[in-house]
């Protein structure tokens, strides 16, 4: 835990507490009040934890109790600890519509988020604002460039769900190629996440935008979605990526095939069918970046631990910059509480945010037979360069198959390479593209 980060110095005075506590029938009343007027992030971590195991025990009355301390706490327009507090109360009380049969009506206890359409504009101001977006980009760009060098003709399957935000900075960077841009193509699938961010615009017209940058930087450009039809059954994860396989041109033979995961492969019901998938196409590179935190537990506390500790990190990062009352960080936030609600209100195919760490990650990939690319020296600068135009708590450091961000030197978000196993020979016929640091798996 990091209380020692998140604590309040302000004691938080909470109304009528010696009435909802009923300190001598409750048995929960010594822990609640203990955390009376020194609600810290420690504090408020274990009142969430009272709440979800009293609704785990359907315990009505002790997590009605909870949650009406908790409301006294939380506050949209109040620091970190107040503001990610009032998204964890949200969320327990959408969890405790369905699981308990008392109505709980609290202070911004509804759970019908406001689904925010953002312009093309917009969303680049929104990546723009903390580096958890630009620093995937900026190191899958990296080693996607490295990768490709000699290469004449490059296909990008792309899964994203930012849009297809990190593409202009690399076509950018191939139209100043030395041995001049290749004929690049981008595809992406017609279905993604339904998560944020979301934009006003369809997809074909984010293709044209990019297609008129490039020609504008003379890269010969072509940008495609793949229609990929639901799958039959009911699934709140509705991607029939298996349908990749009978489009005909995917993967051409003069093409080198570059396959980027940007925050995606969580939302796979099947992760390892899917990265089968991804091998059986032999990319000369796959890029995947995504949150560096465990949250697939089947523990409802495990995962309120987890995920108190780790969404901490965007909520005090944007303290630092914005105004308490800024439009700009409470639609930011309230993103964030999506991905909340969902972690801790629901279970079963409903609960489709199932992060695993990079370690994790790392030891899957793996055991799949791929081998990871060490990022280079040129890459580590690239982002020690982006992380300087945002605030000093923002770091890097490097660990095994991966790049890690860091806020206060903890784990925000990872980045990682990786080839299929015997696939070494294409990869390493441009004399360039020797740089790479391949790791072997012995």
């Amino acid at each position: 835990m990091k209380a020692e980060l998140r604590s309040n110095p302000n004691s938080i005075p909470i109304s009528n507490s010696t009435t909802l506590l009923n300190l001598h029938q409750n048995p929960l009343s010594g822990a609640l009040k203990g955390c009376l007027g020194n609600l810290d992030g420690a504090c408020i971590e274990k009142l969430l934890l009272h709440c979800a195991n009293a609704l785990e025990n359907s315990d009505v009355n002790s997590a009605q109790q909870v949650m009406w301390v908790l409301n006294n706490v939380a506050s949209s327009s109040g620091d970190p600890n107040q503001r990610l507090a009032s998204w964890f109360l949200r969320a327990l009380i959408s969890r405790a519509s369905r699981v308990c049969p008392t109505p709980m009506n609290f202070n911004g206890g509804r759970s019908d988020f406001w689904r925010r359409l953002m312009s093309v504009t917009e969303l680049a101001g929104y990546v723009d604002l903390i580096p958890w977006h630009r620093f995937g980009f900026c190191a899958s760009n990296s080693i996607i460039f490295k990768a490709i060098q000699g290469c004449p003709k490059v296909h990008i399957l792309d899964f994203s769900i930012t849009h297809c935000m990190q593409w202009p900075t690399l076509i950018d960077a191939l139209a100043k190629r030395l041995e001049g841009p290749p004929s690049l193509r981008i595809s992406v699938p017609s279905w993604r996440p339904f998560v944020p961010p979301f934009l006003n615009v369809l997809t074909e017209e984010v293709g044209l935008r990019l297609t008129n940058f490039a020609n504008f930087r003379n890269v010969p450009f072509e940008f495609n979605v793949i229609d990929v039809p639901p799958l039959l059954e009911e699934s709140s994860i509705n991607f029939n990526y298996e349908f990749l396989l009978t489009q005909q041109n995917l993967v051409q033979e003069d093409e080198a095939l570059v396959i980027n995961c940007q925050n995606w492969i969580r939302y796979m019901p099947d992760k390892d069918s899917f990265l089968e998938l991804i091998k059986s196409l032999n990319p000369r590179i796959l890029t995947i970046v995504d949150e560096d935190s465990d949250l697939d537990s089947s523990s409802l506390a495990s995962r309120i631990t987890t995920c108190f500790n780790f969404l901490w990190i965007p909520f005090d990062s944007l303290e630092t910059f914005l105004q308490k009352d800024s439009c700009q960080r409470m639609e930011y936030e309230a993103d964030i509480g999506h991905k909340i609600e969902n972690i801790i209100g629901f279970e079963g195919r409903q609960r489709i945010e199932r992060l695993e760490s990079g370690a994790k990650f790392s030891q899957r990939m793996r055991n799949l037979g791929f081998l990871s690319v060490a990022f280079g020296e040129d890459t580590i600068s690239e982002v020690k360069v982006l992380l300087d135009e945002h605030a000093s708590g923002w770091g890097m450091k490097t660990e095994e198959d991966m790049i890690v961000l860091t806020w206060k030197g903890h784990n925000s978000i990872y980045a990682m390479a990786w080839f299929p196993y015997g696939f070494e020979d294409k990869l390493l016929d441009h004399e360039d593209a020797k740089k790479l640091s391949i790791r072997t798996p012995y």
